[in-house]
């Protein structure tokens, strides 16, 4: 994978889909940080464009029942893996993506500012595909290319008791044990598994709580 020379921060193999809910981060910040989550839009689909239209505002609220607790939301992420490896980019690397929501890491709050966020098309009931893992892999090669990033870490990790994404059947060791993440740490205190997620009604992903609460606080919490 390689960096497209015309356009800084945006990676030549994903398919580019700019999102609106991006702003720049912080003067002088070191982006070091890598966080993964999961999502299904509806719950427990992996099909359709739902999730793409949802970060780049285009989302019909009215396509589907549990659509409408999403209207108005403003949320994305740098980067979408879908079920076969497909790779999606909605902001670019040197922004900040709202991703994380309220949120801590190491004692620095507002991950936003100093992460890159990752989202994995899929669910708690279900194990990621090998084409997602392949996917990751080369993703993270990619990115330490152009950021120092030093630490992977789980949306549950960053916002415990609130997010339970990418939930207990994401292999940590199958990422950290690759020599492509060498030197990157979770250093987090975890025992390697993520309590069930509340079923929601309609979208599986970051929720640990009801739709509009997680709709409220990823608002602008950059």
């Amino acid at each position: 994978m390689h960096w497209s020379a015309g356009a800084p921060g945006w990676l030549h193999e994903a398919r580019r889909c700019p999102s609106p809910h991006a702003d720049e981060r912080p003067p002088g910040t070191t982006v070091e940080l890598l966080v993964l989550h999961h999502i299904s839009l509806p719950a427990g689909h992996f099909a359709g464009e739902a999730i793409e239209q949802l970060f780049c505002a285009r989302l019909d609220c009215a396509s589907h029942p549990s659509f409408g607790e999403l209207r108005g939301l403003q949320v994305s992420s740098h980067f979408l893996i879908r079920r076969h490896g497909q790779l999606l980019q909605f902001v670019n690397v040197r922004q900040r993506a709202w991703h994380a929501g309220r949120s801590s890491f190491l004692g620095r709050e507002r991950c936003n500012d100093f992460s890159v966020g990752v989202e994995l098309e899929g669910d708690h009931r279900r194990a990621f595909t090998a084409s997602q893992y392949r996917r990751l892999l080369q993703l993270i090669g990619a990115l330490r290319q152009t950021l120092p990033l030093r630490h992977l870490a789980a949306h549950s990790d960053i916002a415990p008791g609130r997010k339970t994404d990418p939930g207990r059947h994401f292999d940590w060791s199958r990422v950290l044990g690759h020599e492509v993440a060498r030197g990157l740490s979770r250093p987090v205190d975890h025992d390697g598994f993520c309590r069930p997620e509340p079923r929601s009604r309609g979208f599986a992903g970051s929720s640990g709580g009801p739709l509009l609460t997680y709709c409220a606080s990823l608002r602008r919490l950059a």
